[in-house]
C-alpha cells in the first residue's frame, strides 16, 4: 500500500535501520521510488541516508517492510511495522512510503511505483541466503550509492543499552564499552567495516545539512518543548505531532539538555544518544523548525523572550524539578503560555531498552550472523579483484 505524505501532519515519523527499504528516483511526471533497508532502530544515520536520496531526484519514496520479511532475513526487529511506517513518515525529506515491499527491490518494484533508480548506502544488504538484495537493479543500471554515516549503527546503540556505563557521553575508549563491540559488532571471521562501531564526530557542516534554515515568519505561533528525546523514537514523533497540531502556523522549537543534565534526572546510563547524535535525530523531523542545544533545564523569562515563545508545552509525563527543588515550568506557567498536551503514545526511551534486555541474545545471534556473512562478501571481492589484477598483468605481458 503506497501512502504519499503530502506534507499532512497526521502522517509523520523518524526512520530505523534495516528496517526500510529506501529507493529514490526522480520522479516521471512527478512521481519517483525510494530505496530498501530494514530501519528497526531509526537513528540519524538512516535519516542522514534519506536526505542524500532526496538530493539525487524531486520525490522520495520509502518502501518499508513487514516485521515477517524483517524477522526471516535479519531476525526479530525492535519495533512493530506500524511503529516503523509512522517513523519513516515523521522524516521530513521522505515523500511517501510503501507499506509491506519486498525484501528484494526488483525492477518490477520500480516500474510500479514509477521510479527512474533506487538509492542505498554503500554497506552491504544479504538476503538470508547471502545474495545482494540491489543485484538486478545494479545490472540494469537503475541503482545509486550514497555514503553511511560513520559513528553510529543500530549495533552500537544496542550495545550502550546494555552495558550500562557513561562512557559514550564523551568517548568509547573505555574497557567495558570495547567489549560491547565484541559482543553486537564482531563475528568469529572478523570486523565488518558496515556492522562494526566506530565514534561519531559532528560538524558544523552536517548540522547545517539537518537544519532547516528557517525563520519564524509573521503569523506562526512558536512552541517550545524540552526534554533528552533520547533514541528518537515514535512516542517521540506524536508528542511532537500533537504540539504540531496546536497552531494553524507552528513554528516548533526543541531544547535539549545537556548530557550531563539528562543523566542527572534520568540516572543509569542515561541517555543513550549523546547530545550530538540527538540533536541531527530531532532536526530531522518534520514537525521541527529549530532546535537549541544544551538548552536549560529550567525555562527561564531570558528564553522564552529571546525565541518570543507563545506557547510551552509538555507531555503528560511527570515534570522533574529543578535541582534546587523548583518547577521548571514556573516562569511559562506565570505567564499563561504553559500547556500539558496528551499525545495518546506513553512509549518511553525505558519500555525501549527493556524490549531490547528481553531479546539481548537473539539480537547478539542476530549481528554475529549479519557481520558474518558481510566478512564472507568482503573476502569473495578481494579475490575477485585479484583475480582482475593478474588477468589484467597476464594481458599486458
Amino acid at each position: 500500500m503506497s501512502q504519499p505524505i503530502g506534507g499532512r501532519a497526521s502522517e509523520g515519523s523518524c526512520l530505523p535501520r534495516h528496517e526500510v527499504l529506501t529507493l529514490v528516483a526522480w520522479r516521471r511526471a512527478g512521481r519517483g521510488w525510494g530505496t530498501g533497508l530494514c530501519y528497526d532502530m531509526v537513528h540519524y544515520g538512516h535519516s542522514n541516508q534519506l536526505r542524500q536520496a532526496k538530493a539525487m531526484g524531486d520525490y522520495l519514496v520509502v518502501g518499508v517492510h513487514t516485521d515477517e520479511e524483517i524477522a526471516r532475513h535479519k531476525g526479530p526487529p525492535v519495533f512493530t511495522q506500524d511503529e516503523r511506517y509512522k517513523m519513516v513518515r515523521a522524516i521530513k525529506w521522505v515523500d511517501e512510503i510503501v507499506e509491506g515491499a519486498p525484501y528484494v527491490t526488483a525492477l518490477e518494484t520500480l516500474d510500479k511505483y514509477n521510479c527512474d533508480f533506487c538509492v542505498h548506502g554503500d554497506d552491504i544488504t544479504l538476503t538470508v541466503d547471502g545474495k545482494d538484495t540491489y543485484e538486478e537493479v545494479k545490472k540494469s543500471g537503475r541503482y545509486r550509492e550514497c555514503r553511511r554515516t560513520q559513528g553510529v549503527s543500530t549495533t552500537d546503540l544496542v550495545g550502550r543499552m546494555l552495558l550500562m556505563t557513561k562512557a559514550h557521553h564523551s568517548n568509547i575508549d573505555h574497557s567495558g564499552y570495547q567489549q560491547h563491540t565484541d559482543n553486537f559488532g564482531k563475528g568469529p571471521q572478523g570486523h565488518s567495516p558496515w556492522t562494526g562501531v566506530s565514534q561519531f564526530l559532528q560538524t558544523s557542516q552536517k548540522i547545517i545539512q539537518f537544519a532547516s534554515g528557517k525563520e519564524p515568519q509573521p503569523g506562526d505561533t512558536i512552541i517550545y518543548v524540552a526534554g533528552a528525546f533520547d533514541l528518537f523514537h515514535i512516542g517521540h514523533v506524536d508528542f511532537l505531532e500533537t504540539v504540531y497540531k496546536q497552531a494553524e502556523k507552528p513554528y516548533v522549537i526543541v531544547g535539549l539538555h545537556f548530557d550531563q543534565e539528562v543523566n542527572r534526572y534520568k540516572g543509569k546510563n542515561y541517555p543513550i544518544m549523546n547530545i550530538h547524535e540527538r540533536t541531527l535525530s530531532v532536526l530531522a523531523c518534520r514537525y521541527v523548525s529549530e532546535v537549541v542545544i544544551g538548552a536549560p533545564y529550567a525555562v527561564g523569562g531570558d528564553l522564552l523572550d529571546h525565541f518570543k515563545v507563545d506557547l510551552v508545552c509538555h507531555g503528560k509525563t511527570e515534570v522533574l524539578l529543578d535541582k534546587d527543588g523548583s518547577d521548571p515550568y514556573a516562569e511559562p506557567k506565570k505567564r499563561g503560555i504553559f500547556r500539558t498536551v496528551d499525545s495518546g503514545n506513553g512509549l518511553s526511551t525505558d519500555d525501549i531498552v527493556q524490549r531490547i534486555i528481553q531479546n539481548r541474545l537473539q539480537f547478539e545471534a542476530r549481528n554475529q550472523m549479519k557481520e558474518a556473512k558481510e566478512m564472507a562478501v568482503i573476502e569473495a571481492m578481494k579475490l575477485r579483484e585479484e583475480e582482475k589484477t593478474q588477468n589484467t598483468a597476464q594481458a599486458a605481458q
